[in-house]
This record gives C-alpha cells, sequence and structure tokens, in this order.
C-alpha cells in the first residue's frame, strides 16, 4: 500500500512565549522520520513514502537541497551518526534493505540486505562507529557493521513486528525493542540467549523507544494507545510514570539532550 497525500517537516523552536513554527518545508509524499545533522545546526534529513530521502536547509527559503531516491518502496526510518569522525545516514525501507549515505554523495555507499520483513527503525551506536542497528517486521533486531556488507548479529527479538529500537547512551552492549506485542525487552550484545529486562503495561504495540540522555536505566515509550509512559528497567516495579495527553495514537517520541526531563511527543 503506498502512503497517500503530503508531507510537511515543521521546525519548532521553543521560548518564552511558548512553541514558535521557525520554518516549514513542503514535500509530495509523506514523511516519516527526521533526523538533525550532527555538523550543520540548519540541516536536516527526511524521508518519505516515495522511497526518497530529502536534504533541508533551514537558512533557505525553499528546499530540499538534494533529494536520494533508491529505495523502491517507502524509506521509513533516517538517523545521521553521532560517533565523531564520520559523517554518514543510515536509512531503513519497506523494501527490507537500509542504506548507507555520505550526505555529501549522491547516492548510497551501500546496501544491507538481510532482513525478511519491514525495516522500521535503523538507528547508530552512539559508541561504535560505523555500527548500527535495525528494527523489522521480522521480527528480529539486528545489528550491522559498515565496513562489512553481512548482518553482524541476528537477534530474534520478539513474536511480533519489531517497530522501534534504541541503544543505551551509558553501555554500549545494552539496546531496546519495542513490538507489536506490546512489550518493551532490554538486549546485551554479550548474551543474546534471552533478554535482561521485559517492560509489561502497554496495550497496543509500541511505536517509539527511546532511552534516557541523563539516566543509564530509564527509558520512555510511546503507544497505540495513546500514552507515553517511563520506565526504569532497575527498579522492582519499573513503570515510573504514564502520559495520557493523547487522543489519537502516539507515534513519536524524543528526549532532550539539553534540559533533563523535558521531552516531545508526535502523532
Amino acid at each position: 500500500m503506498r502512503s497517500q497525500g503530503c508531507g510537511t517537516l515543521a521546525v519548532l523552536e521553543q521560548n518564552e512565549a511558548g512553541i514558535v513554527l521557525l520554518r516549514s518545508f513542503d514535500w509530495n509524499d509523506g514523511l516519516f522520520d527526521v533526523t538533525w545533522s550532527e555538523n550543520n545546526e540548519n540541516v536536516l534529513i527526511t524521508c518519505s513514502g516515495d522511497g526518497s530521502l530529502q536534504i533541508w536547509d533551514m537558512a533557505k527559503t525553499k528546499g530540499p537541497l538534494q533529494v536520494y531516491k533508491e529505495h523502491t518502496l517507502e524509506a521509513y526510518s533516517v538517523d545521521w551518526s553521532q560517533t565523531r569522525g564520520e559523517q554518514l545516514v543510515v536509512s531503513g525501507s519497506w523494501d527490507q534493505t537500509a542504506k548507507l549515505w555520505d550526505p555529501a554523495v549522491g547516492k548510497s555507499l551501500c546496501t544491507f540486505k538481510g532482513h525478511e520483513g519491514v525495516i522500521y527503525s535503523t538507528i547508530w551506536s552512539p559508541h561504535i562507529p560505523g555500527c548500527f542497528a535495525s528494527a523489522s517486521g521480522d521480527q528480529t533486531l539486528r545489528i550491522w557493521d559498515v565496513k562489512t556488507p553481512g548482518v553482524k548479529l541476528v537477534i530474534p527479538a520478539h513474536q511480533a513486528e519489531v517497530l522501534s529500537c534504541d541503544w543505551c547512551k551509558y553501555d554500549e552492549n545494552l539496546l531496546v525493542t519495542g513490538a507489536v506485542d506490546c512489550s518493551l525487552k532490554g538486549w546485551d550484545l554479550r548474551n543474546i540467549r534471552q533478554p535482561v529486562f521485559v517492560l509489561l503495561g502497554h496495550t497496543y504495540a509500541i511505536r517509539r523507544v527511546k532511552f534516557s540522555p541523563f539516566h543509564a536505566t530509564i527509558l520512555a515509550s510511546c503507544s497505540y494507545d495513546f500514552t507515553v509512559r517511563f520506565w526504569d528497567f532497575s527498579k522492582p516495579n519499573p513503570l515510573l510514570e504514564t502520559v495520557e495527553h493523547h487522543t489519537e495514537f502516539t507515534c513519536g517520541l524524543d528526549l532532550s539532550l539539553h534540559k533533563r526531563g523535558q521531552y516531545e511527543m508526535f502523532f
């Protein structure tokens, strides 16, 4: 099924007056994900339902600067590497492939194949250069190294589609997955036979999960059950808070790198 309609990239700023729209860009298909450049505060990359990636510059009134069209189905995830010394972007698509990009080059550097279902999430390791994770409808979490074309590690994470994954900011071996089975699971890459934690409480599919940038054991998740939940997997009762502000599916979530306790939700 192809996505219908147009997409809008809205760049917002929070100040004393509240949330202010700084810039808005339109695209001719739905936009599914966005990532900031790690070397230019004005540059962003989005991915869309037509399988393309778009590079935008907030300093320009029109855009995009570049469009990269290689995925054959919806491009659903995009992430800019956070490790020093490399400026690489990874995208994941419903065509079951992940692609590696250098934004300065007009074509992909490499295509990673192996998933047997839709790729919903591709996330760079914040610790290991050239290493990223992908979550898929084939029920697996996979770890990849850009220096080798094949998959490095396959984790049968859930008995349901895996919609989201994230790396712990304080432990290079720890990741979390969120799935259609309503559960969050933590995975230690040194021993993948069973999860190191399982968090239950959501009543519909978990759409996005993010580790805290300030606490090694705290994470947040959002779900099609309209809620956002905060967890501390080190505690006997791990659920810290449930936020029920939304009246529709909660599809996106991120945590501020600058202010403790500040987060954004998208629906």
